[in-house]
């Protein structure tokens, strides 16, 4: 069991031989894509004999994770069980109409409300997240970033500080929403909406654990409200719509 980045630095270094394998198995295959694994990926793949099992795992499937498939397998047969497509009952789940320039703005804002003791917040990218995280600092808000070009330790020291409740603020991308298990997640904020609309349940599932309440917030800009509806095609439900002006907090 292993990184791909690891395991190919143990096979270089002569500590490890793939040449026995015969089941090759790639766990979260998306998120592998997400961290920039890909290469790595193939590079294993091409030291384990070719005749083997491959079995691959992930809860989304996009293009990119079909085409992976069609390289390293043949004649593949892919197995599908329902869809998780049902958030947790007890989630507020919220729609912020907004222009992209604004959004900063009205995050700083939400963010000063007592209620959000511990934020995570989902980007598109990981450029994206950077830059938001930047631009949070600058508002004088501490805040933790958590993505696929972050090392292993940079990860999880974020990670432990969202925890222990150094930082109450996490920005990520996609790469946190299946690995977070964080207790006490007041809010959510799908910062950019997610372009697989399977994302948005693993994203909000953060929180409203363990029957707790919580809140999901969505900040949707007019180019995004397409996949604003599949996601409501998908979860079957209205997310419910408010004004960005009623969040009281400082000024932008």
């Amino acid at each position: 069991v292993a990184a791909p980045g690891r395991l190919l630095d143990l096979m270089r270094q002569g500590f490890v031989s793939l040449r026995q394998i015969e089941v090759f198995v790639l766990d979260e295959a998306d998120r592998m894509l997400d961290m920039g694994f890909i290469a790595p990926i193939r590079q294993v793949a091409s030291k384990i004999p070719s005749q083997r099992q491959t079995l691959m795992f992930s809860a989304t499937m996009p293009g990119e994770i079909r085409s992976l498939a069609e390289q390293l397998m043949s004649n593949p047969v892919r197995l599908a069980v329902t869809p998780v497509a049902s958030p947790p009952p007890r989630i507020e789940q919220k729609v912020y109409f907004v222009d992209s320039g604004s959004k900063v703005s009205l995050l700083v804002r939400m963010l000063s409300q007592p209620s959000a003791t511990r934020t995570l917040i989902f980007t598109r990218t990981k450029h994206g997240a950077n830059r938001l995280a930047e631009k949070l600092r600058r508002e004088r808000i501490e805040v933790a970033v958590i993505h696929g070009n972050k090392s292993q330790n940079a990860r999880q020291q974020a990670l432990a500080a969202f925890r222990d409740g150094r930082m109450s603020v996490l920005v990520a991308t996609d790469v946190a929403a299946r690995g977070i298990d964080v207790d006490n997640i007041s809010h959510v904020v799908n910062f950019d909406i997610p372009q697989e609309s399977e994302s948005y349940v693993h994203r909000i599932g953060r929180t409203g654990r363990a029957g707790a309440e919580g809140s999901a917030v969505s900040f949707c800009s007019p180019e995004e409200r397409g996949r604003l509806r599949d996601i409501e095609r998908l979860i079957q439900q209205r997310l419910t719509i408010v004004n960005a002006s009623s969040v009281a907090g400082r000024a932008a």
